[in-house]
Formats: structure tokens, C-alpha cells, sequence
């Protein structure tokens, strides 16, 4: 038996799927002040989502961790190395949200497209803006995908059938990948910018992607399609937080060299209630939600519960994490 943390909550029936496999399960957001004073000591493994933070100090101050489980996809709150040097294993539940995230990022890139929430800010205040929201389609303009793994693979899934041309940059993806698929592999970020008027990020927060969508490539932009229409600009990002320079975002929104710009991740979370990218009116956004459907939650629960146990018994998971 196995004494496991979870700080950020778990669905119900993967709390029970632990606690039916003889483990000693306790329930309860931590703060950063408490693990760093040692209250995961005597615990054998955490599970954690985005809130908490396992940074080295955290990990060295709770020496009795064998094993930190991230109920999702996202690792940049855990110190991978620091685990690696404490021999802590690090597993996550990367399949989980695959298909709420694709869902919402098509949600996000069709609300923009037709002033979904902008109509209904109207018509909230009395106003029928009938003539101002003339939007465009998704059909004919190239859609361009930010790293192309599950999430990426599936949202071109569904664009394609909607009409997009599909275009990529992955510098880690197998050429003949992109090929199966039908989708244009580009060598360098710049020429998928100067392609799409339609940009979607789908790749993890590194020293290499931070702030890899900036001012510079969004004015690569061609805000006008291949079938002739001036559909502007669009950006969504339902990946990481921090990859898009939101000072330059909101830059390029204000001077309409970005026409609508949707996220569900942002740099700073929670947002702060004075941040001026989300007062601008053809900016639209959610709050970190595109693991958060039911179908999701049941799915990553069990998932990282099942890894974690694996790694507590000695074994590799198939989900591990290596630094």
C-alpha cells in the first residue's frame, strides 16, 4: 500500500480506482508554503495538475516522493531534472484530453471567424449588429498548426473535412507523417506564418517556443486567403501559456494586423482583471478549460492513476516523463 496526494482534485471514480487497489488516498489543495516546508513527507507519490508546482526545492524538501503524476499532458510545472537527480519518476496522462482540446480549439476558431461572442456582447447590451457581424468560413483558407502531434493530427482531422488546407511546423515530426496526412511540413515557423492566415498552437512551452509567436511573425501574415477573400488574421492557442508574446498579441490586434486572437492558456493564470488583451473586443478567451469536459476528466483520472501505480510497483509506464 501507497500513501498518494492529490492537490488539484481527480474525478471520483479514479479517486475509488485507487483507493479499491489498497492505497492510502488524501485529498487537499497544498500551498506552496506548506510543500515547501516538507507536507508531502511520508507520501509515496503526488498527483498534481496545472496549480501546484513541484520546483526542485519542493521536490527536495519531500524526500520520501518515489513518484509525481501529472493528470494531463503539460510538464512545465514540474522540475523534470531536479526529479531525475532525487530519483522521482514523473509520469503523466497524455491522451486523456486529446479530443476536448481539438473540440474546443475548432469551438474557438469558429466563434472568431463568426462573432459568436461579440453577437451575443450585442445583443446582452439591447444592440442588433446584424450588418457589422459578417463573418467568413473555414472553407479554402490554410490553417497552420503550431506542432503536430494528437491534438494537432485530430484538430486537422476535423478542418479538413471543413475545407482547410492543412500546413505545419514541427521540427521533431517524420516527414512522411505529414505526407499520410495531407499536410504541408514547413522547415521554418516563419514560412508557415507567411502561408496561413489561420494559426493554431498545438506544442509545448520550452526555451525554444516561448514566445515564439511574437510581433515579427504575426506581421508575416497574409490576411487574404487563397480564394480570394480578405478573411484577416486569426490566432488560437489552446496549448501553453507564454508561447504567444501577448504584449505584441494585443499590439497586433489594436493596429488590425491580427483580426481576432482566442486562448485558453495564458502566461499569467489566473488573468489579471486589468490585463487589456482581454478587454480588446475581437479578443475572446477561456479559462484554461480544454481538458475540462466530464468525458475528459473521467478519462485522465484513471489514466494517471493506472501510471502512477504502475511506477509505484517498480515498473515503467508507457507515460513517463525523462528529462
Amino acid at each position: 500500500m501507497a500513501r498518494i496526494a492529490i492537490t488539484d482534485g481527480m474525478a471520483p471514480n479514479a479517486v475509488k480506482h485507487l483507493e479499491d487497489s489498497g492505497h492510502d488516498v488524501v485529498l487537499g489543495f497544498i500551498a506552496k508554503e506548506d510543500l515547501l516546508t516538507g507536507a508531502l513527507e511520508g507520501y509515496d507519490a503526488v498527483i498534481i495538475r496545472s496549480a501546484t508546482k513541484m520546483s526542485a526545492e519542493i521536490i527536495a524538501a519531500n524526500p520520501s516522493l518515489k513518484v509525481i503524476g501529472r493528470a494531463g499532458v503539460g510538464v512545465d510545472n514540474i522540475d523534470l531534472q531536479a526529479a531525475k537527480e532525487s530519483g522521482v519518476m514523473v509520469v503523466n496522462a497524455p491522451r486523456a484530453s486529446t479530443q476536448s482540446v481539438i473540440e474546443l480549439t475548432i469551438g474557438h476558431l469558429l466563434a472568431s471567424l463568426r462573432h459568436i461572442t461579440s453577437s451575443n456582447r450585442g445583443l446582452r447590451a439591447g444592440l442588433w449588429e446584424k450588418k457589422q457581424m459578417t463573418g467568413t468560413e473555414l472553407s479554402g483558407k490554410c490553417l497552420g498548426l503550431i506542432g503536430y502531434g494528437r491534438i494537432a493530427q485530430g484538430v486537422a482531422a476535423v478542418a479538413k473535412v471543413m475545407g482547410m488546407e492543412i500546413h505545419t511546423y514541427d521540427p521533431y515530426l517524420p516527414k512522411r507523417i505529414a505526407k499520410q496526412q495531407g499536410a504541408r511540413l514547413h522547415e521554418k515557423v516563419e514560412t508557415l506564418f507567411e502561408n496561413c492566415t489561420h494559426i493554431s498552437i498545438h506544442c509545448n512551452l520550452s526555451d525554444e517556443t516561448y514566445h515564439l509567436v511574437n510581433a515579427e511573425m504575426m506581421a508575416k501574415m497574409p490576411n487574404k486567403s487563397r480564394d480570394g477573400i480578405v478573411c484577416g488574421n486569426h490566432i488560437v492557442n489552446c496549448a501553453r501559456g507564454g508561447i504567444i508574446d501577448e504584449d505584441d498579441l494585443l499590439t497586433a490586434l489594436q493596429s488590425g494586423v491580427v483580426s481576432s486572437a482566442a486562448l485558453d492558456v495564458f502566461e499569467v493564470e489566473p488573468v489579471p482583471k486589468d490585463h487589456a488583451l482581454i478587454q480588446h473586443e475581437n479578443f475572446h478567451g477561456t479559462p484554461h478549460i480544454g481538458a475540462a469536459t466530464l468525458e475528459a476528466q473521467a478519462r485522465v483520472g484513471i489514466d494517471i492513476a493506472d501510471a502512477v501505480m504502475v511506477a509505484l510497483s517498480g515498473k515503467e509506464p508507457e507515460t513517463i516523463v525523462k528529462a
